[in-house]
């Protein structure tokens, strides 16, 4: 797990997660640091996630464009969704870098699922698996936890 620790994320996702004994945390100060850190790992036949926050993916589009579309290496993001409105749908926010979130990963050509629910959390090793073996990258988004009813 290689993370930029965030308060949408943290409590609920990223600590959870990293006190298993078969996950590793790597600490990172920028986005586009991370990007490149999952992409050597990915290089290496090693797996790596990517935790951020949506402002942390805007920094880092160029990053993601060159290392996961060009080269063509997985790299799987979580991307925590600060200020989605509760009961909203990204592209229905107020705010402005969460609604055009999917309108540029469309654009991209890169893969996303909204995490609405446990039903679309149980999906996500199975798309982590397909990320490997296409290659390219995978992105979850991910809401405010408590927000979502």
């Amino acid at each position: 797990m290689v993370a930029l620790p965030d308060i949408v994320t943290c409590d609920e996702l990223l600590w959870p997660i990293v006190r298993e004994e078969r996950f590793r945390l790597v600490n990172v100060c920028k986005e586009d640091e991370g990007v490149s850190i999952c992409a050597g790992m990915s290089y290496a036949d090693r797996r790596a996630v990517l935790l951020i926050q949506h402002t942390g993916f805007l920094d880092s589009i160029n990053a993601i464009r060159v290392m996961g579309m060009d080269y063509q290496l997985p790299i799987v993001m979580m991307i925590g969704l600060q200020g989605l409105e509760k009961g909203r749908a990204p592209s229905d926010s107020d705010q402005n870098g969460v609604r055009i979130l999917e309108p540029i990963l469309t654009a991209m050509e890169i893969r996303y699922q909204v995490l609405d629910d446990e039903a679309d959390a149980a999906r996500i090793p199975e798309e982590i698996d397909a990320a490997y073996r296409t290659p390219h990258p995978l992105i979850f988004l991910i809401p405010r936890f408590g927000d979502t009813g």
